[in-house]
């Protein structure tokens, strides 16, 4: 009998003969990194929409290294090192400032930037060097691992559609800005960023501004400007994350609360600030510009980087037109945002950051005005001086208590513990400046000087107790509007053997964009041509600035700025 004819190898004998030729740790190599992918995309992104982002993400990353190296297992775990990278720099840049990284962090990567992270971070250029011994060596055993290889044009129309699918979807759900304070969603805010940052590039570049107007602005001359009276010797001092808390109820504060927020003439003034809970810069930009961080749109985080070396003119320049010497004494390292570059831009001569103050981690304020005492003993004489003094002890976190040595008879009004912590920084920050003045009094016995405060923002928890009853998602909606409740610090003139020049412009209420404008009128300054038009426009708007016909105002005066040549390359 003939023997029953061979039927071949079954199918699954098939696969497991294809697998053990092509190898098990080779077929893992090519799998391993997106299984990891999954697994990151479970633990960082929160919904379908972002879910859905993410693999998108990760089919552009893949098929654009599948593109360029044709080796699949090397191009995940290439792609799976972006990510994981991405993820680190989000958490550590949200530990810092309660954001996470965004596309436009990558537009704006510099020279400062690079210099700031390894100041900062001394061990870090070690570490990245450490890391490239380490995978290169990994990339390589990939490279010879790799079994597969795939064509380059299918890998790019893979690439392209997963590109145009993440635009599309990006374009019709656009992600909100306020979900860039959630410590969540790395890789989707990321590219769905740039899809909006490249959108409002193509559209206004990074700065709002009119597309053009028939009026132009007179170039102000160094000799134009003549005060009537004595020049006081000014100081901005930025009290950081300061505002009055009786905004919000059911809060205890101490005795004699709320001194600190009055001027010479005993009234307590507003300043609508444009950022809540963390950086600082926005106001800076405000204070020293007079400009709006506003008109970057979804560039205003990086404001101070953007306007270094493109925006000149602000209040220092104004007064050194007035023959004024101006100093700045900043907390952080100079090149965090480009602080340095851009005050220098707006006509700050002496810069000096916490390495040149010599500053040790936080310092309290009495570091900074002794500083300035110092300081200002040696400026040329009969030569007036503006000063900006910057101070941080008020800053995040309120959960450790600062400096316990000082303030020793303090007591704790009853709030939760972190409030308590706020509310003790602020005592300390009202009796370091009333020392301060008794400073600037008995040093310079005669000298007249004006003195100008303001709060920066309002503290990271304000919104939960001025708005109790919001969850995270309204509440970053009101900040998005930019609900003034949610934005009002404070503004106070003070002085010292000098009486401040009434002024229309000294409203109780301002934008912070309007201050360097306050100052000038307070002290009775001659305004140039620039600060007299924003004038009329504070006189017309009552004191509001970008919100003035929905920002027609504020691109009015950016598009009379470029034109005069104060703003460049924007």
């Amino acid at each position: 009998m003939a023997s029953a004819p061979n039927p071949g190898p079954s199918a699954t004998t098939a696969v497991l003969a294809s697998v053990a030729a092509v190898g098990i740790w080779r077929l893992l190599a090519v799998a391993a990194p997106h299984v990891a992918a999954l697994a990151l995309m479970y633990e960082t992104e929160t919904d379908f929409g972002s879910r859905l982002s993410f693999l998108l993400a990760w089919g552009i990353l893949n098929f654009f290294w599948i593109t360029l190296l044709r080796r699949p297992a090397l191009s995940g775990a290439l792609s799976l090192t972006m990510v994981v990278m991405l993820v680190l720099l989000s958490r550590l840049k949200h530990d810092v400032v309660q954001m996470t990284v965004n596309f436009i962090d990558l537009m704006m990567i510099d020279r400062d930037t690079v210099a700031f992270l390894f100041t900062i971070f001394p061990n870090l250029r070690w570490s990245v060097i450490g890391a490239g011994l380490v995978t290169l060596p990994l990339m390589y055993a990939l490279w010879w691992l790799d079994p597969f290889r795939i064509r380059r044009l299918p890998a790019l129309a893979c690439k392209l559609a997963c590109l145009a699918a993440l635009v599309f979807y990006s374009a019709y759900h656009p992600d909100e800005a306020w979900r860039g304070y959630y410590d969540d969603g790395y890789l989707s805010k990321f590219f769905r960023s740039g899809v909006t940052a490249v959108s409002d590039f193509v559209e206004y570049g990074f700065m709002e501004s009119a597309a053009a107007t028939n009026e132009r602005l007179n170039i102000p001359l160094v000799d134009a400007c003549h005060p009537a009276g004595r020049r006081p010797n000014i100081i901005m001092i930025h009290d950081e994350s300061s505002f009055d808390i009786r905004a919000a109820q059911g809060i205890k504060v101490p005795p004699g609360y709320g001194s600190h927020f009055k001027s010479w003439d005993g009234k307590e003034r507003t300043f609508l600030a444009e950022s809540n809970g963390g950086p600082s810069w926005f106001t800076e930009y405000n204070v020293l510009a007079g400009l709006s961080s506003r008109s970057f749109g979804r560039f205003a985080y990086f404001v101070t980087r953007l306007a270094s070396g493109r925006v000149e003119r602000g209040l220092p320049l104004s007064l050194r037109r007035c023959g004024y010497d101006t100093m700045s004494l900043y907390p952080a390292y100079g090149g965090f945002m480009s602080a340095r570059g851009f005050q220098m831009t707006t006509g700050v001569e002496r810069f000096l950051d916490s390495h040149d103050l010599g500053a040790k981690d936080v310092e309290p304020d009495s570091f900074f005005y002794d500083k300035a005492l110092r300081l200002m003993a040696e400026r040329t004489p009969n030569k007036p001086l503006f000063t900006f003094i910057y101070l941080g002890a008020n800053h995040f976190p309120w959960e450790t208590r600062f400096r316990p040595d000082l303030l020793p008879n303090w007591r704790a009004p009853g709030n939760l513990p972190s409030i308590d912590e706020y509310l003790r920084r602020q005592a300390m920050s009202a009796e370091q400046y009333k020392a301060f003045l008794a400073g600037l009094t008995k040093n310079f016995p005669g000298e007249p000087f004006l003195i100008v405060r303001y709060g920066d923002h309002q503290p990271e928890f304000a919104p939960a107790i001025l708005e109790p009853g919001l969850d995270e998602g309204a509440i970053g909606k009101r900040l998005d509007a930019y609900d003034p409740r949610l934005y009002a610090t404070y503004y106070a003139i003070d002085a010292v053997n000098f009486e401040p020049v009434k002024s229309d412009a000294v409203m109780d209420t301002i934008d912070g964009p309007y201050l360097p404008l306050v100052i000038q009128e307070a002290a009775g300054i001659p305004l140039d041509p620039s600060f007299a038009e924003q004038k009329e426009i504070m006189l017309r708007c009552k004191g509001i600035f970008y919100g003035c016909k929905d920002g027609a105002e504020a691109r009015r005066l950016n598009r009379l700025l470029i034109d005069a040549g104060m703003i460049r390359g924007l």
